[in-house]
């Protein structure tokens, strides 16, 4: 009999709605890959297809290939590709998700400093219609843990191309209305030209990698972004 091992599931976005839960326990022949759990997936649950070749996976927090052969224990994620806290002290930065409105303002004024000639903000918000439809609100979710992994990965990236002092990424969760504020972005340094191209960086790079899903509701139903139809 061959040996097995168990792994878990997670599941998020649109992903999460085909799978009917947001996690669950397989056991899985060693020395399986992730292509070899998706495979099988798919047979299951053949509507996942529908994503082609552009569903996502991350093995313990981190983006995985499909080739990686999975462990016992390991907590594999399934999602589709991303729409695109850690909290502070002295010397880090704020990455943080929220449930609660964002004032951009405040979360300044906890990174400013003396020495700072340049503060640019970015508020990303909830606009009222997408396509010619009338947007009622939005829905956000995450994977957390890794979302925060991978906006301090980018945080840092960005210290790592331009003389910044301080970067702000806050995030919302769950029901944001219209004119509120979804995602904030905060950059202090000496000077302004690496602020403001640090925060286009910053907020481009999020929506890249970062895995956190809008859901879009409207008078006649709701859709999952997807990034590729936008």
């Amino acid at each position: 009999m061959a040996k097995t091992i168990t792994i878990n599931l997670l599941f998020f976005g649109a992903c999460r709605e085909i799978f009917n839960t947001s996690e669950m326990s397989i056991n899985i022949s060693i020395n399986s890959t992730i292509n070899d759990v998706f495979i099988d997936l798919k047979s299951k649950y053949p509507e996942i297809a529908k994503f082609g070749e552009r569903l996502l996976f991350a093995v313990n927090e981190d983006y995985a290939d499909k080739k990686q052969v999975l462990v016992n224990g390991d907590k594999l994620a399934i999602f589709p590709p991303v729409s695109g806290g850690a909290e502070d002290d002295e010397n880090t930065d704020i990455c943080e998700l929220t449930q609660e409105e964002i004032d951009s303002r405040q979360l300044a004024l906890r990174i400013i400093k003396p020495a700072d000639g340049a503060i640019v903000t970015f508020d990303g918000v909830t606009r009222d219609n997408n396509k010619g439809r009338q947007v009622l609100f939005l829905e956000y979710e995450a994977y957390q843990p890794m979302a925060i992994k991978k906006m301090q990965e980018i945080a840092k990236e960005a210290h790592n191309r331009w003389p910044i002092d301080k970067i702000v990424l806050v995030h919302r969760l769950g029901r944001v209305s219209i004119s509120q504020t979804s995602v904030a972005i905060v950059v202090t340094s000496a000077h302004r030209k690496p602020a403001f191209e640090a925060c286009h960086f910053l907020i481009d790079r999020l929506k890249q990698i970062v895995p956190i899903w809008k859901r879009e509701f409207f008078t006649d139903g709701a859709v999952w972004v997807d990034p590729e139809l936008q």
